[in-house]
């Protein structure tokens, strides 16, 4: 087998034109526009608006490429296209050979016939989607949800829905060859697909057959193949003739923070009569089973996902195409947005369905980190031509190409058949707002779950998210059945609390909203636009009325800040404080809740948003806090400000039993210690425990609501694992102290290594560090601080710097900070 690379630098016309730019291939217009300087940045300011032009226009890419006598001597010369971003022709020296209309698909022709020896030319003319979805939308409307920037009617054309612009994303309408491009030369046969299925029914072993499509010119029978499978480079099994491999002691693949993830290397070679190999397909698998379990139990029906027979509390967030212009994300930023996702102590991430299906490294890194991935197919928030035969025989093949493509990595754990039309796009009729129950069920309730069940059978498949039964659908019930997204807060306006009131199996969509830090707003705005109402600040927020929602109940919480800066990091804060309100409460619910995954973990481009890890992977302080209310053991209260009751409760994770200790300590606002007491505690594994009740009435009538502070510390084999702060009151009537006065000792480990400690002589709020004018982790961060107790955090640099570089950018800020009528640039060194 001959593979020929298209891939590379190639022409970019606009339609009519003569002039040509220099493009990259796999990419978008905009990038290669963006890169000769055709066009300004556009997610600076409002640059976006300037650029609508690239989507309303058609583009052409062209290149040539030399090929061989040899290589046309071969029986079949195939054109492989594996993405094509969305309307395209296809011409091979100047012949036409095909048009593609979907984005999601690999596209295969036969070339041959139109081929020389020598000089080729390849074009691939793009027409832009609007007018197409115009005029469909003319012979008949497609009712969907979408903002005032967005465009009516995208559901028409199968291409990344979040391009025509999302509540989080802006409007950049790409085309382009967005993933590689190739030709493929084979005589004799190849292999066009292996799928692996593993038998774990006996102890000790897994049993894995591999079901393998062969592409055959000569005769099937002449063709052999030799299966072999290697664990880190060891060859563990090897046979000829058969596709039944035995492993033997076998190692089990394990989400994050429930063991490991080793990772076996299946090869499949193809060889024709002679011997001489033809082709080779390798695969990296998992031993694991992982399923969704959906028994009924005492609260109605489960939704868990078990994984080697274990049930596990799913613990993470939703994810969406991390940029604008998906072409330009290498293995480094899927990288480093996942190692953040583990770090925080997640196991899950939900692909939503109006993006992309993600690139092969992504699900490469959650193998490797044990993020497991329910999976949508790429519908959401739209009803669909169910009806038009063409779009369906479309869907089909996308899937099908998808679920091949996917089906071996150990990290998937679910199909998904779309995203939210369930929740009030679906009637008995279609009508101007839904479409007939009738045709969401040919695509979500036969095509997709068929396709799933012939290609991956092994993986369970759930319509939408979140799905009801059909007699509940028309009251939007959620509670006792099935996952539920849950926007009472944010879109319903209800106080935070509010979370501790729901009772649901699975919550797979909730969120809050908050701004960059100020390091990424400098980056797109000018100083004059360094005020959260004006023009340029509206525009980087997709969410309607969304700054006024947050800085609303911004003074619910919390004094008012004094200025652009501090509104910003307030902002995060109040962010992360509703998080850690639903997260906790559902992790104290378990096992009837049995999953949290919030909306959402990542940005497209730099904005307001739900956002924990912002466009350029910064940790936004709800990141820092997901860290600390996704920790495997989890100390929490529930306070009662009528009673003065605390509930003190501890949830595990953890697969083993533990013992420890839990640690309160009750002090005024001032630090000063008024009552405090340690409980030895047996800790079960997989559950939440009420530890003690704390009877606080007489503290609380003698020094108020707003004068009590309680610390809880859980201690497991003399290591603080978890840490917590109550209070009766919301903090903005919290009387601090001005100046925590911070003790500050720092210590280097290496140029992009410090270590930082930490003391306050009286009780701090959410504590954290910043490095001015440069980027950091830290290994915690918007953290509690009473005195008498130290925090030592680890700062992992982006950047080398010496010591007295670090001390002069280090800033150590907390609650305080943001309503202060002068800032201190913490710490003032000696």
């Amino acid at each position: 087998m001959q593979r020929i690379d298209l891939g590379g630098e190639w022409q970019l016309r606009q339609a009519g034109q003569m002039e040509a730019i220099s493009a990259r291939v796999p990419g978008c217009v905009h990038t290669d526009l963006l890169a000769a300087g055709k066009i300004p940045e556009p997610f600076d300011r409002d640059n976006e608006d300037r650029v609508q032009w690239v989507g309303e226009t058609d583009w052409g890419y062209t290149r040539t490429f030399t090929i061989s006598a040899e290589c046309l001597q071969q029986q079949r010369v195939l054109l492989r296209c594996h993405g094509l971003d969305t309307l395209a022709t296809i011409m091979v020296n100047g012949t036409p050979v095909a048009e593609t209309d979907n984005m999601f698909r690999t596209w295969e022709f036969d070339i041959k016939p139109l081929l020389q020896p020598g000089e080729n030319t390849l074009e691939v003319r793009f027409a832009s989607p609007i007018p197409y979805i115009q005029q469909r939308e003319q012979e008949r409307h497609l009712p969907g949800w979408s903002g005032p920037r967005e465009m009516q009617g995208r559901a028409w054309v199968r291409k990344e829905p979040c391009n025509f612009g999302w509540d989080w994303g802006p409007v950049l309408i790409t085309c382009g060859i967005w993933r590689p491009i190739e030709i493929v030369a084979f005589n004799t046969a190849r292999l066009t697909e292996v799928q692996v299925q593993q038998d774990h029914s006996v102890p000790g072993e897994v049993k894995l057959t591999m079901a393998v499509g062969i592409d055959a010119v000569a005769s099937p029978s002449d063709l052999t193949l030799r299966s072999s499978v290697s664990l880190n480079g060891t060859l563990i099994s090897e046979v000829f003739d058969s596709t039944v491999v035995t492993v033997t002691d076998p190692q089990l693949w394990w989400p994050n923070g429930m063991g490991a993830q080793p990772l076996y290397e299946v090869k499949i070679e193809l060889f024709d009569v002679h011997g001489e190999r033809l082709d080779t397909v390798t695969k990296r698998i998992g031993l694991r089973t992982l399923t969704l379990d959906r028994h009924d139990d005492e609260w109605g029906e489960a939704f868990q996902f078990v994984v080697n027979g274990v049930p596990f509390f799913a613990k993470g967030a939703d994810w969406i195409p991390a940029d604008a212009f998906t072409t330009r994300l290498t293995r480094e930023h899927y990288a480093g947005l996942l190692r953040s996702t583990a770090e925080a102590n997640m196991n899950m991430l939900r692909v939503w369905g109006g993006g992309i299906y993600e690139e092969d490294c992504f699900y490469d890194l959650c193998d490797e980190l044990g993020i497991t991935v329910w999976q949508d197919f790429m519908f959401a928030c739209s009803t669909y031509p169910a009806f038009d035969e063409a779009f369906m025989a479309s869907v089909r093949a996308e899937a099908e190409d998808n679920v091949r493509r996917l089906r071996h990595h150990p990290c998937i754990a679910l199909w998904c058949g779309n995203n939210e039309l369930e929740m009030g796009l679906v009637a008995d009729e279609w009508n101007d707002h839904a479409m007939s129950w009738a045709d969401y069920g040919k695509l979500f309730d036969t095509l997709l779950p068929e396709v799933v069940r012939e290609l991956d059978p092994e993986r369970d498949y759930w319509p939408c998210s979140p799905h009801s039964p059909r007699e509940e659908r028309s009251n939007h019930s959620h509670a006792g059945w099935g996952d539920a997204h849950l926007w009472d807060v944010w879109h319903g306006k209800k106080p935070f609390e509010w979370y501790r009131t729901c009772e649901h199996r699975f919550a797979s969509e909730f969120g809050f909203q908050s701004f960059p830090e100020p390091r990424t707003v400098q980056g797109y705005t000018a100083p004059t636009d360094r005020n959260i109402t004006s023009y340029v600040m509206e525009h980087h927020q997709r969410s309607g009325i969304g700054n006024t929602t947050i800085v609303s109940y911004m003074l619910d919480w919390f004094r008012l800040p004094t200025d652009f800066d501090m509104t910003l990091w307030l902002s995060q804060i109040l962010h992360g404080m509703a998080m850690k309100y639903a997260v906790e409460n559902w992790r104290r619910q378990m096992p009837r809740t049995m999953g949290t995954l919030y909306w959402q973990l990542n940005d497209c481009w730099p904005v307001a948003s739900w956002a924990s890890l912002d466009y350029h992977g910064r940790w936004k302080a709800c990141q820092y806090l997901a860290k600390q209310f996704y920790a495997p053991l989890l100390v929490s209260g529930v306070e009662n400000p009528q009673t003065g009751a605390v509930e003190i409760h501890i949830t595990s994770d953890q697969l083993q039993a533990r013992h420890g200790e839990v640690a309160w300590l009750l002090t005024d606002v001032a630090g000063e210690t008024l009552a405090e007491g340690t409980l030895p505690v047996e800790i079960p594994a997989q559950a939440n425990m009420l530890v003690d009740t704390l009877a606080l009435k007489p503290y609380l009538d003698e020094h108020g609501a707003r004068g009590l502070m309680l610390w809880l510390e859980l201690v497991v084999d003399g290591e603080s694992v978890s840490t917590n702060f109550v209070s009766f009151t919301r903090p903005k009537h919290l009387e601090l102290a001005d100046d925590p006065d911070f003790g500050i000792m720092v210590t280097r480990e290496s140029a992009q290594t410090f270590h930082v400690g930490i003391t306050a002589e009286h009780p701090a709020l959410w504590v954290w560090l910043e490095l001015d004018g440069a980027d950091a982790r830290f290994s915690d961060n918007f953290f509690h601080l009473t005195p008498g107790r130290s925090a030592f955090i680890t700062v992992t640099l982006a950047q080398p710097m010496d010591d007295q570089e670090f001390r002069q950018r280090l800033r150590i800020r907390s609650l305080v900070d943001t309503y202060r009528k002068e800032l201190v640039a913490r710490p003032s060194w000696p």
